[in-house]
């Protein structure tokens, strides 16, 4: 019996299945209880992922996004008794297109009485320096928090340098504000841009960094920074929910992972290789960004993002729509080479509104 997968998934890396090993060193990790602090593999990978971003301390948790609010939690002062909704006392300022501001905006509002203000973005993703600087003045006398995000999500995947994130996290110190890093594709961003994880990261207050992307655990972020606020942060762990328990066994496949970025690189070489496969299609306009990652995103003459997503998957080819008529390819370990001409011919099937199924080669690498 076949049991290769009949589409070729491209609609995020966080689609990437445990391999063996991973699978191994789950079933071989030697487990304690998290909620005590005595999970011997959750310890180590926290010490890796502090090592890694170069912070004093990190802390494992289930999602990015529950990572991202317990940031923005540990950093805001504490609500008053009793909590004053909807009147926001704190101010997280960030890009109108992040992850954060699209998708995270009403937990923290809920959780934490946090007000979000979303700034116009730059080509590259990074906040536009006047807007930014707008809403930093705006927010004088609250506190403020700030969200950087790299790499950007819908702004093409592009990988931010070092320069770009200490420019815009001194302008926030001005202010008094605390910098954040979404990091959920850091790692990434390191390989595009030849440096270090510390590096991307050394700007930032706090940083999240997720292992179930493109490093493919199946689940899990780590929140690094300060010795005392890793410590805050696990109180509202605790709070949220979201202390695990023999949380070693998906630990276990987070050290699997970390070990795994330099292979990102691959990646992206498939990626660029996909995005000029699809700029040969008629009609097609692939983004360019200024340093490539795993994303490549495209529109395509007289289709809006929804009709396109449609054709593509009537052949074999889920992807998944954004703003602006672009559909959006995320590249994983999951891909190989032989990939690219099934999508370029699906793309040029959806121009001509053909339908035939696309029977792609194996997905695994």
């Amino acid at each position: 019996m076949n049991d290769q997968p009949l589409f070729l998934d491209f609609r995020s890396d966080t689609r990437t299945r445990p391999d063996a090993e991973m699978r191994a060193a789950m079933a071989q990790a030697e487990v304690g209880d998290d909620a005590y602090g005595d999970d011997p593999t959750v310890l180590e990978l926290e010490a890796e992922g502090a090592r890694l971003t170069g912070k004093q301390a990190a802390l494992f948790l289930p999602s990015s996004t529950m990572a991202n609010l317990v940031a923005v939690l540990a950093a805001a002062p504490d609500p008053p008794d009793p909590p004053v909704v909807p009147a926001a006392h704190t101010r997280l300022v960030t890009g109108e297109d992040t992850h954060i501001a699209r998708f995270e905006s009403v937990a923290m509002r809920r959780f934490g009485g946090v007000r979000l203000v979303g700034v116009a973005q730059c080509d590259d993703g990074s906040p536009e320096p006047a807007a930014f600087t707008r809403a930093l003045d705006d927010g004088r006398g609250q506190q403020l928090i700030v969200s950087l995000e790299n790499t950007c999500m819908l702004q093409t995947g592009n990988a931010l340098d070092a320069a770009t994130t200490w420019s815009l996290a001194a302008l926030a110190r001005r202010y008094g504000a605390h910098v954040h890093l979404d990091g959920a594709r850091l790692a990434n961003a390191a390989v595009a841009r030849q440096v270090s994880v510390q590096t991307l990261a050394a700007a930032a207050d706090s940083v999240t960094f997720c292992l179930a992307k493109g490093l493919g655990a199946p689940v899990g972020s780590l929140l690094c920074g300060s010795a005392a606020f890793v410590d805050r942060s696990r109180e509202l762990r605790l709070q949220l929910g979201g202390t695990m328990h023999q949380a070693g066994v998906v630990a276990a496949a987070g050290l699997v992972a970390l070990r795994r970025v330099p292979r990102l690189a691959d990646d992206h070489a498939l990626a660029a290789a996909l995005a000029a496969g699809l700029a040969s299609v008629r009609g097609a306009d692939v983004d360019m960004p200024p340093r490539r990652t795993n994303i490549v995103t495209v529109r395509l003459a007289g289709l809006d993002a929804t009709e396109l997503r449609r054709r593509l998957a009537a052949q074999g080819v889920l992807v998944l729509p954004l703003d602006h008529g672009r559909v959006r390819f995320v590249v994983h370990r999951e891909h190989e080479a032989a990939a690219v001409p099934h999508v370029v011919h699906a793309l040029a099937g959806a121009r001509t509104g053909s339908a035939s199924v696309v029977q792609p080669a194996s997905s695994s690498r």
